[in-house]
């Protein structure tokens, strides 16, 4: 498979997962930002923030060529319809940046970096593929999030106990 093939897979992969990420940020209400199950957890805010701003990760990797810590912004919705429009940025961000990419830019490594620093390297569609593994653990682990305070869980790739369609 080529790097365009790749990349195209990639983008149908960001398609696949978009509504039930969208479903779960939708029903994350801002009152339990600070929410966390464990001390060493994060907050449900910053988890919720990490959900919708990872495929903003992506565009970034295919345009810029690196994350870096020290020079990376990070947006602060105060409204669930900002939030969603965030995520949604991402997201066409996302796919937008893989279409444009040519297959010089797809062949180049990616850094992550902390400032001068670098922390790793590695072929970019390597980082691209681990950050849609990222992506998914993340929202999983915004679903136990929404479990333990009762928030209704979407079906994601099946139905869940909350989803009453299969009945």
């Amino acid at each position: 498979m080529d790097n365009t093939e790749l990349a195209a897979a990639y983008i149908k992969e960001l398609e696949a997962e978009y509504s039930s990420t969208r479903k779960c940020l939708e029903r994350i209400p801002f009152d339990l930002f600070d929410y966390k199950p464990h001390p060493k957890s994060m907050q449900m805010g910053y988890l919720t923030l990490l959900v919708a701003e990872i495929p903003q990760w992506i565009k970034v990797m295919v345009e810029e060529g690196e994350v870096n810590f020290k020079t990376y912004t990070h947006s602060q919705p105060t409204t669930t319809e900002e939030l969603l429009a965030f995520f949604d940025d991402n997201m066409a961000g996302a796919k937008n940046a893989l279409q444009s990419a040519t297959d010089e830019v797809l062949g180049r490594t990616f850094y992550l970096k902390n400032g001068d620093e670098e922390l790793y390297s590695q072929p970019l569609l390597e980082g691209v593929s681990s950050t849609l593994n990222h992506w998914v653990h993340h929202r999983g682990q915004l679903t136990v999030y929404m479990r333990l305070n009762d928030i209704l869980v979407p079906s994601i790739y099946g139905p869940s106990a909350d989803d009453r369609t299969y009945e």
